[in-house]
């Protein structure tokens, strides 16, 4: 290693410890001199210690820096073991903060400076944000926690022990590929149910139905058409936010494509983005003319925690279904069948269709799938309609039809339109 690099990785090294040692030391900046152990400067000569002794460190032999590591620790120990008895203090976290800084500044010499330049970021991070992690999980519910590790354990565990290939004659279904497109949709929708407990219920409907479209928006129509039924003075502000819920729909569908079949993404969006943007214009409309909007927009809005096991499993089996139905309507009816299959699973959900034509399109033949996913979306959407209005009365499911309509001819102007311009 030549002099030059040596200076950048002690250079590096010494920015990590600065960076800790902010965090640390804006957090004792109340303490006198003296009274604390270890402040900007001290992490920073930690961290710059750990890089010297990697760089006396002679090829696989770690045994300096095994001896350096433990001898800077110990001493560390003992005086946060001092500080904390003065202060009644059991926190570890400062002494593991300078351990991890010794070591960190040892591997921006050793290993790679990105690698350990990000590492030291998202330790300052996570020390700066103690209160709002605190505060997440003094929220927290044991399901929801329950559910958080069942989708670790589905993803980290599970997942790697499936069958990595199709175990049906047509090539339709591999275990592998069905499992992780169905921890992809339930990990979407325990964020979007994440957003909303976190956010709290003071954030209001609008934001809780706009998160809701992530979750499930039929269930959040459901939920709004309930709540217009008992409350029929504030129509306006949740119409609207059934509007919006479906707006988010639109893009939440094309992002899953997009995720999986960027071809068919690219030929779904001007569809998915104009219906969502005209749908999205009405819902901020409809909210804003509503006058108990403006004094308060809450509205109590009680969601199922979305990542249930056997809705997950009950998920994974629609989608076996309709993967398999799939290729038997196109092997049978051709593109015709994948139409009428995707408007019968519209009546329910949009998401096992869309997953199941994001993996099985070609990259040359995307408009049957293109028109399936569609199909599929316009006929949920036609059905919320159908039970806002069942649910929460004719003025509900006027407005929420009045949207949809507006969806309808934006996406059908942007399907046609958007891409005989481009040719142009």
């Amino acid at each position: 290693m030549s002099g030059d690099d040596l200076l950048l990785k002690l250079s590096l090294a010494l920015a990590i410890g600065l960076l800790i040692g902010l965090e640390r030391g804006w957090k004792d900046r109340d303490e006198e001199e003296g009274q604390r152990t270890a402040g900007l400067r001290t992490f920073a000569l930690i961290a710059l210690l750990g890089g010297i002794f990697g760089a006396l460190t002679r090829g696989d032999d770690f045994l300096l820096l095994a001896a350096g590591f433990v001898t800077v620790s110990s001493a560390l120990a003992a005086f946060f073991w001092r500080e904390g008895v003065a202060e009644k203090d059991f926190s570890a976290t400062s002494l593991i903060a300078a351990m991890l800084a010794f070591m960190l500044g040892a591997y921006a010499v050793l290993g790679d400076a990105q690698v350990a330049a990000g590492a030291g970021v998202a330790t300052a991070v996570l020390l700066a944000t103690k209160d709002q992690l605190h505060g997440w999980l003094a929220r927290i519910t044991w399901p929801e926690l329950r559910a958080g590790l069942l989708l670790a354990a589905m993803t980290f565990i599970a997942l790697p022990l499936l069958p990595h290939e199709a175990i049906d004659p047509y090539g339709a279904v591999n275990p592998y590929e069905l499992w992780l497109m169905t921890i992809l949709i339930a990990a979407v929708s325990f964020a979007g149910y994440a957003a909303i407990r976190i956010a709290g219920p003071e954030r209001g409907t609008v934001m809780a139905a706009g998160a809701g479209g992530l979750v499930a928006s039929t269930a959040v129509t459901l939920t709004l058409a309930r709540l217009a039924r008992d409350n029929p003075h504030r129509v306006r502000l949740l119409g609207g936010s059934v509007v919006l819920s479906g707006a988010v729909m639109l893009l939440r569908v094309l992002v899953v494509v997009a995720v999986l079949n960027r071809v068919l993404a690219w030929s779904l969006a001007p569809a998915l983005v104009t219906g969502a943007a005209a749908m999205a214009v009405f819902a901020f409309l409809l909210i804003r003319s509503s006058p108990e909007g403006k004094k308060d927009g809450k509205a109590d809005l009680k969601l199922k925690n979305p990542f249930d096991l056997m809705e997950v499993l009950r998920f994974g089996l629609i989608l076996t279904v309709i993967m398999l139905l799939a290729v038997a309507a196109r092997h049978f009816f051709g593109e015709a069948g994948l139409i009428g299959l995707a408007a019968i699973s519209g009546l329910a959900d949009v998401d096992a269709i869309t997953l199941s034509m994001a993996k099985t399109a070609q990259s040359d033949a995307t408009t049957g799938p293109a028109l399936a996913i569609l199909t599929a979306v316009g006929v949920n959407t036609l059905a919320k309609t159908g039970y806002a209005a069942y649910v929460g009365g004719a003025r509900i499911g006027t407005l929420t039809a009045f949207g949809a309509a507006l969806g309808f001819a934006a996406a059908a102007a942007g399907y046609l339109l958007i891409p005989m311009a481009r040719s142009l």
